[in-house]
């Protein structure tokens, strides 16, 4: 599975001081092909059909925890530097040429054309590919898009703890080995990035966790197939999209879907995105228990410190 990771993103600091009110999108179609976009907000409200409460979560210039909401057409995704927007036949990244966001929209671009001719080729051969129902190039192309986003976000955080490690352990060593103003204050700025970093994770990693205990929330991301249940309704195919319910998100609404979803038989129908959700949440578990690790052994060493200290301070 390959790995997106933005390369050498030292400081997010830099993120922070480029953020401007930006009207630029790019929209990367089921096909890979790619298309920027310079409009602004009620025109990106009107594609997809969601709010503008929806939308605020995704300016950059406003704090918002990790999210992911499934919508009644879209998914609204905010992870660290990942703002988008996924249909069932498209994605929109904000500030496309973020160089954190240059990347995940390569991937999106390399992985979706196999996926596109893979699907042609099922609708001729019919429903003979039993064989290959666990391919990954099966799922949907929402779940694609998704796959791309969570994979970029958990190697993003991983590699930001590999550095912090890298950095962390020989400078405690060195602080143990030597206590001098220096070297304190070098573990005392190494701390404050940990506490900073682990945040972050620990954000990421309890968005999923929530999202993997509703299975209401996850039947939420299934776009293709809501799109597919309405079609019948609509008399007019999946290209034509009705205006988004008022309540869409509500429990009240989820609820009327998962009602629908019972009729159909497939309202515990999660098991695809759950496996999905599930590969992610341990990776980024894996990573705050690193963070994890780390906290305790600065906690050692300065418990360690304060005894040396303690012990010059007796003797003098």
């Amino acid at each position: 599975m390959a790995h997106v990771v933005p390369a050498d993103p030292q400081a997010l600091v830099t993120v922070k001081k480029k953020a401007q009110p930006s009207r630029s999108w790019v929209l990367v179609d089921s096909s890979g092909e790619t298309t920027w976009l310079d409009v602004d907000k009620y025109a990106i409200m009107h594609r997809v059909n969601i709010h503008a409460r929806d939308l605020r979560i995704l300016d950059p210039l406003l704090s918002y925890p990790s999210t992911i909401l499934g919508r009644e057409r879209a998914i609204v995704l905010n992870l660290e530097h990942i703002k988008a927007i996924i249909t069932s036949e498209e994605v929109l990244l904000r500030d496309p040429s973020d160089e954190y966001v240059v990347p995940v929209v390569q991937e999106l671009q390399r992985r979706l054309p196999p996926v596109n001719t893979i699907r042609q080729g099922q609708d001729n051969i019919g429903g003979q590919n039993d064989v290959e129902a666990c391919d990954e190039d099966e799922s949907p192309f929402e779940f694609q898009a998704l796959e791309v986003a969570l994979e970029s976000i958990c190697s993003f955080l991983a590699a930001r703890t590999l550095e912090l490690e890298t950095a962390a352990y020989p400078a405690l060593d060195e602080l143990t080995s030597q206590i001098s103003s220096r070297n304190l204050d070098r573990v005392r700025k190494l701390k404050s990035a940990m506490t900073r970093l682990t945040a972050r994770v620990q954000k990421v990693r309890d968005e999923l966790e929530q999202l993997l205990d509703d299975d209401d929330d996850m039947a939420d991301l299934y776009l293709s197939r809501k799109l597919a249940g309405a079609s019948p309704v609509s008399g007019s195919g999946a290209a034509n999209w009705y205006p988004a319910s008022p309540t869409i998100g509500s429990k009240i609404s989820r609820a009327s879907r998962a009602s629908i979803a019972t009729v159909r038989g497939d309202e515990n129908d999660v098991e695809d995105l759950e496996m999905l959700l599930e590969a992610y949440f341990m990776q980024i578990d894996g990573t705050l228990n690193k963070l994890t690790t780390l906290r305790e052994y600065i906690d050692d060493t300065e418990d360690y410190i304060n005894i040396q200290v303690l012990i010059i301070n007796l003797k003098l």
